[in-house]
């Protein structure tokens, strides 16, 4: 028998996340050189049906065709700012969609501008906005011209620190909504606040006030998962209130998010260096979802540093 959902928590109808005919409708976009050719490869290996720079003119008609046909069940349009004119129209041909009722996800790409500025020069390519003047810019126009789509995305990616493998695992998390047929997925992040605060946080929480294991020398070289360092942290009473308020401020907001129609939520967790505060409530906040029926994924970014 399985659990019952926490106070707070409703139950997914069965119904809510179904595709039109069954096909996973994906659109990719973001920053110039955040990875979205390697998001179209991983797409691709997930079993995706990828489209390279489809005019956004064209996406209800060819949305309407991926529902109609028994072959593609899984669909990625891969878009950027290359053709800066029709590009602008993707916000008004996703409200068509909406208005057409053909669900789809978009999922945006971004990454820190330092980190864009080194994979241009390290790769001597030309960034499409290269007449705005220097190459950063570029980045910072083209930055401001899409956040009228970054704000309506569903899942933001922050690429800045992820290896190929770890980008094709966000992006099998930021789809599973669909393939589960949930309402919403959860990435919790955990951090450190001296590495800067993740690019695609939907909310922040810091950790930093409570007791830090780093300056306890043997759990110093251990991480916020090992047995030493979650027993440390359980005996104190402020760890367990925080613990006990942060659960329940999050069992208040999944059911609204997931009636707002929210794909995909990321919540990050910062402690100083990210290794052992955040990581241990990362962990447990994380297990708390599972146990009431929201896919939960945990990313240590900082870990390891």
């Amino acid at each position: 028998m399985s659990a019952k959902p926490a106070p707070g928590i409703e139950p997914v109808p069965d119904d809510v996340g179904r595709s039109v005919g069954g096909t996973q409708f994906v659109i990719v976009t973001g920053l110039s050189g955040a990875g979205k050719s390697q998001a179209a490869k991983c797409l691709e290996d997930l079993g995706f049906f990828c489209v390279d720079n489809l005019p956004p003119s064209l996406i209800p008609k060819f949305a309407e065709l991926c529902s109609s046909s028994r072959s593609l069940r899984k669909v990625a349009l891969v878009l950027d700012i290359r053709g800066e004119e029709i590009f602008g129209d993707l916000v008004d041909q996703l409200r068509v969609l909406d208005r057409e009722r053909v669900p789809y996800r978009v999922i945006f790409l971004d990454a820190a501008d330092d980190v864009l500025v080194r994979r241009f020069s390290e790769t001597r390519r030309k960034h499409p906005l290269s007449d705005r003047g220097r190459l950063i810019d570029s980045i910072v126009a083209e930055r401001d011209e899409l956040k009228p789509v970054r704000d309506v995305a569903d899942v933001i990616i922050d690429t800045s620190t992820l290896t190929l493998s770890a980008l094709k695992e966000k992006l099998g998390h930021a789809v599973a909504g669909q393939i589960q047929m949930q309402a919403m997925t959860v990435s919790v992040v955990a951090f450190g606040f001296k590495f800067g605060v993740p690019l695609d946080a939907d909310m922040v929480f810091d950790v930093r006030f409570l007791p830090n294991p780093n300056y306890v020398d043997e759990l110093r070289p251990l991480t916020g998962s090992h047995p030493q360092v979650v027993a440390y942290l359980e005996r104190d009473p402020e760890v367990q209130a925080f613990k006990a308020e942060l659960f329940r401020f999050i069992d208040f907001l999944v059911p609204q998010f997931i009636r707002e129609g929210k794909a995909h939520l990321t919540i990050a967790i910062g402690c100083t260096g990210g290794r052992h505060r955040s990581v241990y409530f990362a962990n447990e906040l994380a297990s708390h979802l599972r146990a009431n029926h929201v896919p939960a994924f945990v990313d240590y970014r900082d870990a390891q540093r």
